[in-house]
């Protein structure tokens, strides 16, 4: 995670920390906890705590540790009542400036001093935050509720509707009462202020283009777009952004009533930023149909099963990767599929070497034509590797390894995950497997079948 800078006048994360440091008992705890929650501390580019849920009267999230299962990291504060919501919206509605920037989705320091005449504090006191985790550490925080609580620091400076979220009224419910409370102050006969369906202001224009008070809409619009759009000479396009290193991971998410499930929304915005990263960096490569594509020029977001797609998910979701990774969310991915948890973590270690090319490799044994296999195979017998044949598979006489050719013109080494007592290596099943072998996709496609055997450890 990471925060915008503070204003000037105050931070919203600072004070925050403020409340939070305040609360700790520990001051060894918080010093750990600001190393877990640090992108670029000990914990990698990502950080230990994962995307925080924000509902009213909370803020969680789980946090990696030394177990292999996070864990439930919380903090608990007040939210403001009825009337303390009534005299700070009030307030608001009282300040034409104030009032239109949270009308157009803004949230200004300035609201601070506002809600504190009005007898509401918005910003919560040491004694308001309440830090609990699932951990055995009775630490007042432990270091994963620490890690939160600067994790949500830069939340808010990032986004301070999650401060009045925690406060018990959602952004939509402040902007759609802040313009009720505007359009009563200035009476019916007055206009009344025109808002968005999410609550937020259209910006007006102060009059048509044939000089009409107007409402902001029609001519004036309409005609400026026709000048712009009929200039025969338009500036350059900007340059584009540099492609992160790696996807970003997603926002708060809030806990609202008949709401979505927050930590769903998290894992499917997770999916969704690897996808376009993925699209993004696809270069385009025209093919002519001749001869095999490459590796790289599949589809990024291809039309995929159900199946296909469950295994694209496994192995590429930051949460889910890694080889055999059979975590209970990683099995209840494979049960929605109808499959099982090590079927899915085997397809998706086909996945990852090279997409649906790679995949197919696991899925079919096929027939094919002279040509490139056939040099492939020449070239291991020329440097001495003895390999049976089965269809497109050579499986290795006396080592634990076996090369697949693929559809798309490159070689997919495998490994024997049986262990060293495995009969009849190049015996092959119906389904084009070793009889007693257990092979498994491992490392990288290559063009050429001595390359994968390298990748491999295999000389």
């Amino acid at each position: 995670m990471s925060g915008t800078a503070p204003h000037p006048a105050g931070s919203w994360g600072a004070g925050w920390l403020r409340a939070m440091e305040g609360a700790a008992l520990d001051t060894a705890r918080l010093a750990r906890g600001r190393a877990y929650a640090d992108p670029d501390g000990v914990r990698g580019a990502a950080g230990a705590v994962s995307a925080p849920r924000v509902g009213p009267g909370r803020v969680l999230a789980y946090v990696r540790g030394s177990r292999a299962r996070p864990y439930r990291a919380e903090w608990r504060l007040p939210t403001l009542s009825e009337e303390e919501w009534t005299a700070f919206l009030t307030a608001v509605a009282g300040r034409p400036v104030l009032a239109a920037a949270l009308l157009d989705g803004e949230l200004p320091w300035d609201v601070v001093p506002v809600a504190q005449s009005a007898g509401a504090r918005l910003l919560p006191g040491s004694e308001d935050l309440l830090p609990a985790c699932s951990c055995p550490d009775r630490g007042h925080p432990c270091k994963h509720a620490a890690a939160l609580g600067y994790g949500t620091g830069a939340l808010l400076d990032a986004d301070p509707w999650a401060l009045l979220l925690m406060r018990g009224r959602s952004a939509e419910a402040v902007r759609a009462e802040v313009a009720r409370l505007g359009a009563a102050r200035t009476g019916p006969s007055a206009e009344r202020p025109r808002t968005c369906g999410d609550g937020t202001s259209p910006r007006r224009s102060r009059g048509d283009a044939d000089g009409s008070p107007g409402d902001g809409r029609g001519p004036r619009v309409t005609r400026l777009a026709t000048e712009v759009f009929a200039a025969s000479v338009r500036p350059p396009l900007p340059e584009p952004q540099p492609l992160p290193d790696v996807a970003s991971g997603p926002g708060a998410y809030p806990e609202l009533p008949g709401a979505p499930d927050a930590d769903a929304l998290a894992f499917l915005a997770a999916d969704a930023a690897v996808r376009a990263r993925c699209a993004l960096s696809a270069v385009p490569v025209e093919h002519d149909g001749a001869g095999p594509r490459g590796v790289g020029e599949y589809d990024p977001l291809p039309d995929l099963s159900r199946w296909h797609d469950t295994v694209r998910l496994a192995a590429t979701h930051p949460q889910l990767t890694g080889r055999r990774t059979l975590s209970a969310r990683f099995a209840g991915l494979a049960r929605s599929a109808g499959r099982d948890p090590l079927e899915l973590a085997r397809a998706a270690a086909a996945w990852r070497q090279g997409g649906p090319a790679g995949l197919a490799v696991l899925e079919a044994a096929w027939d094919p034509p002279a040509g490139d296999f056939d040099r492939g195979r020449s070239a291991l017998a020329g440097l001495g590797i003895a390999m049976t044949i089965h269809r497109n598979q050579l499986t290795h006489t006396t080592r634990p390894v076996q090369l697949r050719f693929g559809g798309d013109g490159r070689w997919y080494p495998y490994r024997d995950a049986s262990g060293p007592g495995s009969a009849d290596r190049g015996g092959s099943g119906p389904d084009g497997r070793a009889d007693a072998a257990d092979w498994w996709p491992e490392g990288p496609s290559a063009a050429d079948p001595v390359q994968a055997l390298t990748g491999l450890g295999q000389r």
